[in-house]
């Protein structure tokens, strides 16, 4: 009789991810796509338990492309030097470990590109916490978003 609801659920949650994000700090950007990747690598394990291919490797491909297209992206080598190469490195393996993880359906690879974004996000946190609330700059690794 009304429709489709979750339509109307999409629509709404999508403003509210658009408006979390156009209100954000820089800080807080990284922290979302840390908590997008970790969400997209959940997903992408319960769809590998599950054996539905399709699904998984979509997964799979949302957290690559968040870890490539979003936080190696926004990091400033020139600035950010050595960290920024380190980070940069290390999330050049996370991409390989998850193309690894999709095509051999690799639940460790999965559990291990997780525990490395679990505590890069846990790491970042605790940079914003100690910079305080009112500080809206991150780490100079990072360019300016």
């Amino acid at each position: 009789m009304f429709g489709n609801n979750s339509r109307g659920v999409n629509a709404y949650a999508k403003v509210g991810l658009e408006t979390g994000v156009s209100a954000a700090s820089p800080h807080k950007l990284i922290v979302m796509l840390y908590d997008g990747a970790l969400a997209a690598i959940a997903t992408a394990s319960v769809q590998m338990g599950a054996g539905n291919i399709q699904e998984k490797g979509k997964a799979i491909s949302k957290a690559i492309q968040i870890i490539d297209n979003g936080l190696r992206a926004s990091l400033d080598k020139e600035v950010g030097g050595e960290i920024a190469a380190n980070l940069d490195a290390l999330y050049e393996y996370m991409s390989s470990r998850l193309l690894h993880a999709n095509i051999n359906n690799d639940q460790q690879a999965l559990e291990e590109v997780r525990g490395l974004l679990a505590d890069l996000r846990d790491t970042w946190n605790q940079i914003g916490g100690n910079a305080g609330a009112a500080n809206k700059t991150q780490p100079a690794a990072f360019a300016s978003m």
